[in-house]
């Protein structure tokens, strides 16, 4: 059992140190590292910008910044309360992909003022991990930051999250010998994370996604819809259905929760036989634990004390390695897909209804999803 002491005394002084990666013992060593060495680097990479990957730490260091928006399962925090769980993302990034991280949270919510912000720092970093930003903010930021920066950036929230899913479901389609391009699929919550996993599995081959919102399915005709929400409107609910989350759960093969939404015995018997259950709210998940295993083929959650955990740090580790290590410029779908699919592929050794994903603690994860990733980026250069 883990007690508060135990929690706080683990973050007392931060989670984090920078260490040097040379010696600093001689005169020699000083010279080397400092002036008057360092100079001649400086204006080697003043002649040739691009030895800026090579001479600096840009090559391996990721910025991980938030304005503490959204953070999981807290919501609104602000940036100085956001701070912890950054740098606990950071411990992830060192732990399973060797890479420094920098964890920056930036006291404003201004859209202009994040973007100028990241724009100016990003020289110090080879890539940008944006973290807990909310929607529809972290949209426009990270489009902007794509079109103004020729580095790897990722929204984790919204990305990381699309392609476990994708991940899970492709082997829980499997594990029941069933196609994705025969499922409907429901997903409620159209915040971050709920936009891109529609996108992502449609990209996979899923056709029939119903979205549904705190106001009911999303679809064409409905005012007033963001414009976020005007795109998912035209690329899901294929049926045009209309009404609420009765409506869209009639005949369902799958159900993703990307909500804080609940989900009733009454609702569940509305499904298909036999349905996959993603309900990945933390610490509650949409659907109570025992419900879901009475009614679903295949359950996963967010959390760590259930089988198939839904965890980012499947994917966004190595993801990040491999656009690194390639030099890539973007993070593209194409990369994102590589990288659910390796993902996927590991759990193939132990497939099963309760191992749909691999563990995150497991160490072949991050290095295959960095080879997808980079193969994925060479092939389109």
């Amino acid at each position: 059992m883990i007690s508060d002491q135990d929690i706080f005394d683990a973050h007392r002084g931060g989670k984090l140190t920078v260490s040097s990666a040379r010696p600093l013992e001689t005169t020699r060593d000083l010279s080397l590292a400092y002036t008057p060495g360092v100079a001649r680097v400086c204006e080697a990479i003043h002649e040739d910008p691009s030895l800026t990957r090579e001479y600096t730490w840009t090559s391996r260091t990721v910025a991980v910044i938030s304005d503490g928006t959204a953070v999981l399962g807290l919501g609104d925090i602000g940036p100085a309360a956001a701070l912890p769980v950054m740098e606990g993302k950071a411990q992830l990034f060192q732990r399973f992909a060797g890479l420094n991280a920098v964890p920056v949270v930036l006291d404003t919510t201004d859209v202009d003022e994040l973007f100028n912000t990241i724009v100016r720092i990003a020289p110090s970093f080879g890539a940008i991990n944006l973290e807990d930003i909310s929607a529809p903010r972290c949209f426009e930021l990270e489009r902007r930051l794509v079109k103004a920066l020729d580095m790897p950036i990722m929204h984790d929230d919204q990305h990381g999250t699309a392609i476990v899913i994708t991940a899970g479901l492709r082997n829980a389609a499997e594990v029941l010998g069933r196609k994705l391009g025969d499922l409907k699929v429901v997903i409620t919550g159209a915040g971050a994370a709920g936009v891109a996993t529609a996108k992502m599995l449609i990209a996979a081959g899923v056709k029939n996604i119903v979205m549904v919102d705190s106001r009911g399915i999303i679809h064409p005709d409905r005012a007033p819809l963001t414009s976020i929400k005007q795109e998912l409107a035209q690329i899901t609910n294929t049926a045009g259905l209309t009404g609420g989350i009765e409506t869209a759960l009639l005949g369902a093969d799958v159900f993703i929760g990307l909500s804080r939404g609940r989900v009733s015995e009454e609702q569940l018997q509305l499904m298909a036989p036999e349905p996959i259950l993603f309900s990945l709210a933390n610490p509650t998940p949409e659907i109570d634990p025992e419900l879901a295993r009475k009614f679903g083929a295949v359950v996963a959650t967010g959390r760590s004390d259930l089988p198939n955990q839904i965890n980012n740090v499947l994917a966004f580790p190595g993801i990040f390695k491999g656009a690194l290590e390639a030099g890539a410029t973007e993070i593209s779908q194409t990369m994102k897909l590589a990288a659910s699919r390796a993902i996927a592929d590991i759990a193939h050794e132990n497939l099963d209804v309760d191992h749909i994903v691999p563990s995150p603690l497991d160490p072949r994860v991050a290095p295959a999803v960095a080879e997808a990733v980079r193969a994925a980026t060479i092939a389109r250069k």
